[in-house]
């Protein structure tokens, strides 16, 4: 199996049309003539991503965030990007990057949050119920839970270790919207459609202000609402291109520190 023929794969998965304006998904790095040896599946693209994709015999590295979001004018050792851009050419390993056309895509990175979470009769949030994409979803718990339980699911279900929200919900919660990363631009449509509950990533201080007992926020970190990506990934290479070994990444490549 080629390079090639996986990159197909996850582009019918999740075209590259889908992705915003500002994005640089697909392939990054790498000739796609080239037989893979294996796929490392990753949020990020670091230089510990690609000395664990030495180690595990892969090259091939998909991830979810783009190491290339614009042009380099050198590569050297100025900074990490330019390092790493560097090792993997060293290594030849290929990398490709799904990041907002897999946000967008119908059974993305918002489907895999929402299944986490146990949710049923999930739909994207601003569009038709046969659209092929859109940028959040909505579900039903199974119950209806309390606010503090329901974070404590999240907490739970997406392994984050903190969740910052806004003041508790005093009514029970069962619709959920969600957008993973950073969401906080579709707030207000999650509101007008009704949500009990707004998940994502990343959120501005100042969105805090303003929806007490209208709904509840509930924000878990980039990293945390966006690393189980990794596992559409591997159901992806699995079901359409056999044979190709597919490893999840132990490195974990989140900045930040919560002490």
């Amino acid at each position: 199996m080629k390079v090639k023929e996986v990159l197909s794969a996850l582009e019918q998965f999740a075209p590259l049309p889908l992705q915003e304006s500002w994005d640089n998904a697909g392939l990054q790095i790498g000739l796609t003539e080239a037989e893979v040896s294996g796929a490392l599946l990753c949020l990020d693209v670091t230089e510990k991503i690609i000395d664990e994709a030495l180690a595990k015999g892969c090259n091939l590295v998909v991830s979810h965030h783009p190491l290339l979001f614009r042009g380099l004018k050198t590569i050297s050792d100025q900074n990490q990007v330019q390092r790493t851009v560097w090792k993997a050419i060293q290594a030849g390993i290929c990398v490709v990057s799904m990041h907002t056309n897999m946000d967008n895509a119908r059974g993305g990175v918002n489907f895999k949050i929402a299944e986490r979470l146990g949710l049923q009769n999930v739909r994207f949030g601003n569009a038709d119920a046969d659209a092929p994409s859109g940028s959040w979803v909505m579900g039903e718990l199974e119950r209806p839970m309390v606010a503090c339980d329901f974070v404590l699911h999240v907490k739970r279900q997406l392994e984050a270790e903190s969740a910052m929200c806004n003041e508790l919900l005093r009514r029970p919660i069962s619709r959920v919207a969600i957008c993973g990363g950073a969401g906080d631009f579709l707030l207000d449509e999650a509101i007008e459609a009704g949500a009990d509950a707004f998940l994502t990533g990343e959120m501005h201080y100042h969105q805090y202000f303003g929806h007490e007992q209208q709904v509840q926020l509930c924000v878990v970190g980039h990293y945390e609402s966006e690393h189980f990506t990794t596992e559409v990934f591997r159901d992806i290479i699995n079901r359409d291109c056999p044979g190709v070994k597919t490893c999840i990444a132990e490195t974990n490549t989140n900045p930040i520190l919560y002490l």
